[in-house]
């Protein structure tokens, strides 16, 4: 996803807005993170053009998020609503910072077709501290006229990892600095969200289901990385793939001389708007020998705690999901709606990649672990360690022995 998705950032306005004090008497505060200031302001807007009661948006650069928000509740301060990255709600909802507003999502007419990784994530102890606000999942992003120049179809994406190879191996021989495949080798955060899948879709996993221990000695995680340590010393990946911490996730693909990237439902627009000229595919991210799997990623609403506007901030969330608002204001700027019921819709008829995004993450899968960050996101963790080690270095192997120790360290350290 994360970031935990700095990468989404390149695509997003990452100035900071000015707004009022965290309980101002004339509205509702509200904090976004950058990486999702580029449709969250027109909400904003569209809610403040229509209702007494005003929206105060502060834009949160995305690595300071976290810790400013930290810092705030322990303070008995922050915002009265927050938008946050989906997998950070575990650790948030466990450490008392976020209201239970379970009674108001259940009385929700629609409840039952919320995204259904939002909600698990947003569970601690049978109640719930948060409800869907962005939806993202992740796709196989393919050129297919890099697939045309190699003899593929390009209406035939890869199933399987065998094909995904013979694929890689195909475009690279194009020659010219083409190659088949990418991926940013040093970013935690980008592979959980586009190397986990090809796990999952093989029976494996990373964290058990509570996220209290770690799994990473299984035959599909050992067999996602031998995958792409193949492809790396076939020499089917571009060098920068190494060392790219995620500033480059999906520039290599825009570049046109890259075959298939893991990427999200965000790239559609992102093509479309900025790169025409590219005749890009969306599938999904096979399974060793069959079948797919995706991040269900985005970002969760909450109250906080301490919010002084609980009764309006909460009012301010149900519009949000309400079908006017996540038809026009997200489907139609090209953003997947968090509601399962309005995944076909209007907008999404016009470009059915967005439907197959949609289906992605109605169907995909997210760890739950109130310890994410210290895992997956940091650049110097287990998660990233291990990726380095088993493409680039040492071997899959001693990897992920040395990453099964350090995430059980981790999951036992209070």
């Amino acid at each position: 996803m994360v970031r935990h998705k700095r990468w989404l950032s390149l695509w997003a306005a990452a100035a900071l807005l000015t707004a009022s004090p965290a309980h101002a008497d004339d509205g509702i505060s509200f904090w976004a993170r950058a990486a999702d200031s580029g449709f969250i302001t027109p909400v904003v807007k569209a809610w403040n053009d229509t209702h007494p009661t005003k929206v105060n948006l502060t834009v949160i650069p995305n690595d300071d998020f976290v810790t400013k928000f930290g810092t705030a509740s322990a303070g008995g301060a922050g915002p009265d609503v927050l938008a946050i990255d989906l997998i950070y709600v575990p650790a948030f909802s466990q450490a008392g910072q976020l209201a239970d507003i379970t009674e108001d999502a259940k009385k929700l007419p629609f409840n039952q077709s919320l995204s259904p990784s939002h909600v698990r994530l947003a569970m601690y102890e049978g109640k719930q501290y948060a409800l869907p606000f962005s939806a993202e999942s992740s796709m196989l992003l393919y050129n297919k006229t890099l697939f045309k120049r190699a003899g593929l179809n390009p209406d035939q994406p890869p199933k399987t990892w065998a094909e995904l190879e013979a694929a890689a191996k195909k475009i690279t021989a194009l020659g010219g600095g083409v190659k088949g495949f990418y991926f940013s080798g040093a970013c935690g955060g980008c592979n959980i969200f586009t190397l986990t899948p090809y796990v999952w879709a093989s029976g494996g996993d990373v964290l058990s289901a509570d996220g209290k221990t770690a799994t990473l000695d299984n035959p599909a995680l050992k067999g996602t990385l031998a995958m792409y340590r193949r492809m790396w010393e076939a020499g089917d990946m571009p060098s920068s793939a190494k060392t790219d911490s995620g500033a480059n996730f999906i520039n290599a693909f825009l570049s046109g001389k890259v075959g298939m990237v893991g990427s999200g439902a965000f790239s559609i627009g992102v093509l479309k708007k900025s790169h025409p000229e590219i005749d890009f595919g969306l599938a999904y991210l096979p399974g060793q020998s069959g079948g797919w799997s995706s991040f269900a990623g985005g970002d969760s609403i909450a109250i906080p705690v301490h919010s002084a506007h609980r009764k309006e901030a909460m009012e301010f969330i149900q519009w949000c999901l309400s079908e006017q608002v996540q038809i026009e204001q997200f489907a139609k700027n090209g953003s997947i709606p968090v509601r399962l019921d309005l995944a076909t819709n209007a907008y999404s008829k016009l470009d059915t990649r967005y439907e197959l995004a949609a289906d992605a993450m109605s169907k995909g899968k997210t760890p739950y672990s109130a310890k994410f960050n210290q895992l997956i996101n940091d650049p110097n963790g287990p998660w990233a360690a291990m990726i380095q080690e088993a493409v680039f270095g040492k071997g899959v192997d001693v990897a992920i022995a040395a990453a099964q120790v350090r995430f059980t360290q981790i999951l036992n350290t209070q």
